[in-house]
């Protein structure tokens, strides 16, 4: 055991307690935007769906139901662009941050092998990669920055997390030809896809990036932000055939089965967006509030036109800016676990109820 820990770095958000402590202490209570966790309802209709395939005593399949695989093909054809999706090309897992630190493992890497990442990143990109042996390395621009040779496992994230920075089209064109040309597999982390603010996000399974193809190619959702379901587990895999078949047989074989009650709720996730759309005007308002409070308390915005985050600095360090803002009551993320290039930022979540929201925003000055 202690063989495989010690290749982890420290959990991060145990760095954080102390000024939780601080930030609880507030008199009117802590304002906690460091963990974008959904703290609204989930919509009535997911609920029925669960509470109607309660009664569910038999195992439930890795692949799922034919009615999520049909779900999860329409939905990939509506909302992504992508076109010819068929059951071969989808694959429910349980939550996408088990199929985050797990993926190297499954997929067969280990020493000598290289998984890619952003230069600011979702940290368990590397811990995947550490869990497997291989190596983690980070990026700026993976065209000029990466040995094509050695990088088994590419990961694109856009919109972002943390900075909400956006991949425009021609980008996402130009790194999967690159990726192409040499063999590497890229999955592309496009959880907060349909929380965009600022800019219009592209899967990499949209025609014009893909190119009618999903060779190389493996897209990675979520339905935790977009249905409030990050208590369910709900996710899934979309692109190349061949891959996702591979990892479905080893994911047979580990017993990763999404439970029955959730696939029938995802079905039902999947099938409606007008949930969809009310919760976005829930996330724009308090985005609007919290930034325009930081802004007018002096900070800089940088990025953040798509996701649940604001990336924002007051040009110190940021477990300065955490110190700062922990006295006020509220608790931020601190840049710097997301990479040592956000040594200079916090992450701002604005998935705070609207009475907490505004409760920064007051102690802000706004």
């Amino acid at each position: 055991m202690s063989a495989v820990t010690d290749r982890l770095p420290t959990f991060p958000w145990d760095k954080l307690e102390p000024y939780k402590a601080t930030a609880a202490a507030h008199p009117d209570g802590i304002v906690d935007l460091s963990v974008g966790t959904p703290v609204d309802p989930v919509p009535a209709l997911i609920q029925q769906a669960l509470v109607a395939a309660a009664d569910s005593p038999g195992y439930p399949t890795v692949w799922g139901t034919v009615a999520l695989r049909d779900a999860l093909t329409g939905w990939v054809e509506r909302r992504l662009g992508a076109r010819g999706v068929a059951h071969t090309n989808v694959l429910p897992v349980v939550g996408s941050k088990e199929l985050v630190a797990w993926l190297p493992t499954q997929l067969g890497l280990g020493a000598g092998d290289q998984v890619a990442y952003p230069r600011l990143a979702y940290p368990t990109y590397e811990v995947g990669a550490r869990l497997a042996r291989a190596e983690p390395v980070a990026y700026d621009d993976p065209v000029t920055d990466l040995d094509p040779a050695r990088v088994k496992l590419f990961w694109l994230n856009s919109p972002s997390n943390p900075t909400g920075r956006v991949l425009a089209k021609d980008e996402l064109i130009r790194i999967v030809a690159w990726a192409r040309e040499h063999g590497v597999l890229v999955f592309s982390d496009e959880c907060y896809l349909e929380l965009g603010w600022e800019a219009e996000p592209v899967s990499v399974l949209h025609p014009d990036v893909c190119g009618g193809t999903f060779e190389g190619l493996v897209a990675v959702h979520s339905l935790s932000k977009r249905s409030n379901l990050a208590g369910y587990r709900a996710a899934f895999l979309a692109g190349d055939a061949a891959v996702l078949g591979d990892l479905l047989e080893i994911r047979k074989h580990g017993g990763m089965m999404t439970p029955a009650p959730v696939q029938a709720a995802t079905v039902a996730a999947l099938g409606d967006d007008t949930h969809v759309a009310e919760q976005r005007e829930r996330y724009a308002a308090r985005r609007a509030a919290l930034r325009g409070a930081l802004e007018g308390h002096g900070f800089r915005i940088e990025h953040s036109e798509a996701s649940l985050y604001l990336w924002a600095t007051r040009d110190e360090p940021c477990w300065e800016t955490v110190a700062y803002l922990a006295e006020l009551g509220i608790l931020a993320a601190p840049g710097d676990f997301y990479g040592p290039a956000g040594g200079r930022f916090v992450r701002v979540a604005f998935t705070a109820t609207d009475e907490r929201v505004a409760a920064a925003v007051k102690r802000l000055g706004g």
